[in-house]
């Protein structure tokens, strides 16, 4: 039997008709040995005995079509981007696909091509057409059911090549290995591993398909909860953490000077961290909650319990401008606050002591605050990375508090909980609300607290998508109105992903326009990525002072910005942004007690599928968690997952919506496999395929594996 690291072993070249040139082709898609091209699999099929034709097809319906291409013609839209526009017929009828942004489509389509069209059929202008559409080119392969198989234009090898391969590769392979435990897969009714590769690339029929696919879904979302599984035990085993004393009075002291009452969910969120603190194994919890839901508060308690217990806390973001915002809001939530003080008599107390350090601190600044904070004189220390560096040494770190931690890298986030001399606690913030079955996969090694209530006195933001010059007009205007009202403004510029010079550029132009355009007469401040950290704090302070009226802006203001004063968001080509992202920029409005608005600029004609359907998402809800869920379903696990990060996501079959029931399972079957008998070590098999897909070795702690704990 051979085990996958074989097949890994192989180089495609051993295959028929994989020369030098066809090698490179592979290698474009991410393939040089067998084993990853029987893990290339099919993203669709077509049943050539039931193939659909463009006349069967119905309005808002998705479908494949094989058709040849007519006529193709090229141009660019209003706001100068590239449009493709090929018609197609089958003989049944006929069909226009345009194509944004792939200007590449003009050369691979030419008349006469024969292709598959994958996508939503809509009508626009009195045409049917496909926005976009997924594209395959075809030969005369024939067949029931015919694998279709991801490519790439630069790889320049069609789907049928693909295909040959992958069967002259299965063949070769002959039986697998089974690195699951039998009774795991005949508990779940599964296919075995050699059925499930033949079933995914050369189906009999759609019920074969479907077996195979549901072991191959297993499998991948196994071996991410072993390394997750294996990494949480781990941590229980080997840390030595601090056992905090929960029932001291000081956070309930805290509690009763607010002005307003906790939420149900964060006092839920509290009693699962006290719990946590209470406990001598370290705490490392994820909490996350939707912009506005009080996370800050309720880490804030969790550092208080460590500074009633003699130790400190460090609270760290990732940028000067959040750190110096917390930093002003924790000094403020904690005024007039005091704890009793060690070093006098029973009766004195003190008040809380709260620092900032960050890269603006000045040298005397930070060596005096190098030695307040190891002689134990400073309670909770808010900074940015500046916190871990070496010359910072802490008497006794008791509670960490990572804010947005996904943009922390790996080293940073060790060194921050290495400044102990036991483990401290760690608790993981974020303002980006993930699915429940999501946050099993990516943060599977953490334990979850979520704030899903918002505190009373937030105003909702009216959203509104503005798809027309009459209705971007209508946004002017309320900036207009508001400003007059003694109120102020964002406009967010352009993302472009590039270039963060032609997005400075794109900011500029957009001040300039306006300032003589739309809002003459208005202050107007500018902030992008490439404004100096002088300037750029400047600027913040003359917006947050109220001496601008609008402040124009790139992503910057994405958090770290509070303005409650702050009542309009203009956000421009709007559709060019993600979900989330839009979703972060809207939550810098509506921070106060006045009626606000957020306007989404993105001509209705210029928009693709995917960026209506965010658009329309952010009109209809500002429900984080429901976007949440929108935004998997748009995006895909693969972004999720951090495809972008070290590593590459290793669900390439399972999606963590479809397969939610199977997140659950596998999780409870690795939590069997690494606390039974031997633990993990006695199913070297497992061992040896997660060391290979996930590029971990024995060791829980492996930063190549972090990919997988990054939002």
């Amino acid at each position: 039997m051979r085990r996958l690291r074989q097949l890994a072993g192989v180089p495609v070249t051993e295959l028929a008709g994989v020369g030098p040139k066809k090698a490179e082709g592979l290698a474009v898609l991410g393939i040089s040995s067998v084993l990853d091209l029987l893990m290339h699999y099919p993203r669709r099929y077509i049943d050539r005995t039931n193939q659909a034709h463009i006349a069967d097809l119905g309005l808002g319906e998705e479908g494949m079509v094989l058709g040849r291409v007519r006529r193709v013609q090229s141009r660019r839209t209003r706001n100068r981007r590239s449009l493709v526009e090929v018609d197609v017929t089958d003989g049944s009828g006929y069909l226009r696909c345009t194509f944004f942004n792939q200007a590449w489509r003009a050369n691979q389509l030419k008349a006469g091509t024969s292709a598959i069209f994958f996508g939503k059929l809509e009508e626009f202008q009195g045409r049917r057409r496909m926005t976009n559409p997924v594209v395959d080119l075809v030969g005369d392969r024939t067949g029931r059911i015919v694998p279709v198989y991801p490519q790439s234009d630069k790889a320049g090898l069609t789907t049928w090549e693909l295909g040959a391969w992958v069967e002259e590769a299965l063949g070769r392979a002959g039986t697998l290995a089974d690195p699951v435990p039998v009774e795991v897969v005949e508990r779940y009714g599964l296919v075995d591993r050699t059925a499930a590769l033949h079933g995914i690339h050369l189906p009999a029929s759609a019920s074969e398909h479907r077996a195979a696919r549901l072991r191959l879904v297993f499998d991948e979302l196994l071996r991410i909860q072993l390394v997750l599984v294996r990494r949480k035990r781990d941590l229980e085993l080997r840390a030595v953490g601090i056992a905090h004393d929960v029932a001291g009075g000081l956070v309930e002291r805290f509690h009763r000077r607010l002005p307003f009452p906790l939420t149900d969910a964060q006092r839920r969120a509290l009693a699962e961290i006290e719990a946590d603190l209470a406990a001598s194994v370290p705490m490392h919890r994820l909490l996350q909650g939707d912009v506005g839901a009080g996370k800050t508060l309720v880490a804030l308690s969790a550092l208080l319990v460590a500074v009633e217990g003699g130790r400190q806390g460090a609270f760290m973001a990732p940028t000067e401008v959040l750190a110096e915002q917390h930093h002003a809001s924790i000094r403020g939530l904690l005024e007039g606050l005091t704890l009793a003080d060690e070093g006098g008599n029973l009766f004195d107390e003190r008040p809380v002591r709260v620092e900032s350090l960050t890269s603006r601190s000045t040298p005397s600044e930070r060596s005096r605050l190098a030695g307040a904070l190891a002689s134990g004189e400073v309670d909770i220390v808010v900074g940015t990375h500046a916190l871990i560096q070496e010359k910072v040494a802490f008497r006794s770190l008791g509670v960490a508090v990572i804010d947005e931690q996904h943009r922390f890298g790996v080293e940073q986030r060790a060194a921050l909980r290495e400044k102990g001399e036991a483990i401290p606690d760690v608790l993981v913030m974020t303002a980006t609300p993930i699915p429940r079955t999501a946050a099993m996969t990516v943060y599977g090694d953490l334990d979850v607290s979520v704030l899903d209530e918002l505190p009373p006195g937030r105003t909702p933001v009216v959203t509104r998508w503005a798809r027309t010059a009459a209705e971007e007009a209508e946004a002017w205007a309320c900036v207009a109105a508001e400003v007059e009202a003694g109120h102020q403004a964002y406009v967010v510029c352009p993302l472009i992903e590039e270039s963060d010079k032609l997005e400075a550029r794109s900011a500029q132009e957009t001040y300039d326009r306006l300032s003589t355009g739309e809002l003459a007469g208005l202050r107007l401040g500018l902030l992008h990525g490439r404004v100096g950290v002088k300037d750029k704090e400047v600027a913040m302070e003359a917006f947050r002072a109220g001496r601008i009226d609008v402040l124009v802006a790139t992503t910057v203001i994405e958090v770290g910005v509070d303005v409650p004063n702050a009542t309009v968001m203009v956000v421009i080509d709007a559709d060019r942004f993600g979900l989330a992202q839009l979703h972060q920029l809207r939550g810098r409005v509506g921070r106060g007690s006045a009626a606000s608005w957020c306007y989404l600029l993105a001509d209705a004609a210029d928009v693709v599928a995917d960026g209506q359907a965010r658009l329309e998402a952010l009109e209809r809800t500002s429900d984080g968690f429901e976007l949440a869920e929108v935004d998997l379903g748009l995006r895909g696990e693969g972004t999720l997952m951090g495809a972008h990060q070290k590593g590459r996501s290793d669900l390439r079959l399972a999606s963590l919506r479809r397969d939610e029931v199977w997140v659950g399972r596998a999780r409870e079957v690795a939590f069997e496999l690494v606390d039974g008998e031997g633990g993990l070590d006695g199913h070297p098999l497992l061992v040896d395929e997660v060391a290979l897909l996930l590029g971990a070795d024995d060791s829980a702690d492996d930063e190549r594996t972090e990919f997988l704990f990054k939002s």
